[in-house]
């Protein structure tokens, strides 16, 4: 494998505006997400940031970063990310395209490895990852998408059968927290762009969905940390709380 790591980032947020750029000390939260993508060990590849505003690329590009312009336009981070990879590697030299989200100020380096996993199997259309949900809070909460798996024999992970925000599946055993962080064979990154948003996508308002409906087959690495999303100012100020450097106050 030849990955690349794409981070869409714009400044469209509702909850949040400008979220890309809200300062974490002394940095817009896109760079921390920038950097903690570029830290990772084994390194998984270059890591560009596919940017719909110029204020987020002039941002990047200040803290050393590689920026991509994009059409503000484009409908979803998928089709940022697709646009951005086709513009700095149109020989398609990179066969994997690593989508990671610019509001994860705290993700773990070692998360870019290990949604590379899934790939091995030449059969994988499209890795992710997912942890147990430990926080009873998260089993009822919409905002919290759940990946359904069905478990490969080593317990590592496995293959998707469905995502959705409802408490699912029934029964005893554990819920799965998916974390949106995606690892695309660039042939099926191409394909997934030039699929229509799908019934099952509309409805539960996940991406991901539209790969399956089309039969792209999902599957699943098990992590043990969960990355903080960054929606709301309440969240912001949890992330600079969990990033302050050691020894602040």
């Amino acid at each position: 494998m030849n990955p690349i790591v794409v981070i869409p980032s714009r400044l469209a947020a509702v909850r949040l505006p400008n979220k890309p750029l809200a300062e974490i000390h002394g940095l817009p939260m896109v760079v921390h997400v920038l950097r903690r993508a570029g830290a990772a060990v084994p390194p998984v590849g270059p890591v560009i940031v596919a940017c719909g505003d110029a204020a987020i690329a002039e941002a990047v590009r200040a803290a050393g970063g590689r920026a991509v312009m994009t059409d503000p336009a484009l409908a979803s981070g998928s089709d940022r990310v697709f646009a951005a990879v086709e513009a700095v590697d149109p020989g398609r030299n990179h066969d994997v395209v690593i989508n990671l989200q610019g509001d994860l100020p705290t993700v773990d380096p070692a998360l870019l490895p290990a949604v590379l996993r899934p790939l091995l199997d030449a059969k994988v259309d499209i890795a992710t990852i997912a942890a147990v949900i430990t926080d009873s809070s998260e089993r009822d909460n919409p905002n919290v998408v759940k990946a359904i798996v069905a478990p490969n024999s080593a317990g590592s992970g496995g293959r998707a059968l469905y995502f959705t925000r409802a408490t699912a599946p029934s029964g005893e055993g554990p819920l799965y927290h998916h974390i949106g962080i995606y690892a695309f064979r660039r042939s099926a990154l191409i394909r997934f762009v030039s699929l229509p948003p799908s019934t099952l996508e509309r409805r539960e308002r996940l991406e991901q969905l539209r790969a399956m409906e089309d039969g792209m087959r999902i599957d699943v690495a098990f992590v043990d940390t969960i990355p903080l999303g960054v929606d709301t100012p309440a969240d912001l100020a949890r992330a600079r709380m969990l990033l302050q450097p050691r020894g602040g106050r």
